[in-house]
């Protein structure tokens, strides 16, 4: 028999391919879970009383609207998770 009809090979790379299949949609799914928290606003800082100098540094722009392919993927996230 060949080695590459090597039942036990053929085996050991279903599985291989199964685990990195696994991997990548777990991978995907922190980057997109990430994405969302990113997006999310924090309204602790309106209720924090401003420090004695009264200006601040770096203001972050927060995205509000979501793009037709950022609303895709969120409805697909939301599908996997159900």
């Amino acid at each position: 028999m060949s080695k590459k009809n090597d039942l036990a090979r053929r085996k050991r790379q279903h599985d291989f391919e199964l685990r990195r299949e696994k991997e990548q949609k777990q991978k995907q799914q922190k980057k997109l879970q990430a994405k969302k928290n990113k997006m999310k606003v924090d309204g602790k800082d309106k209720k924090k009383k401003k420090s004695g100098s009264g200006f601040q540094v770096g203001k972050r722009k927060v995205k509000t609207k979501l793009s037709a392919l950022a609303k895709a993927k969120a409805d697909q996230a939301m599908e996997l998770d159900q």
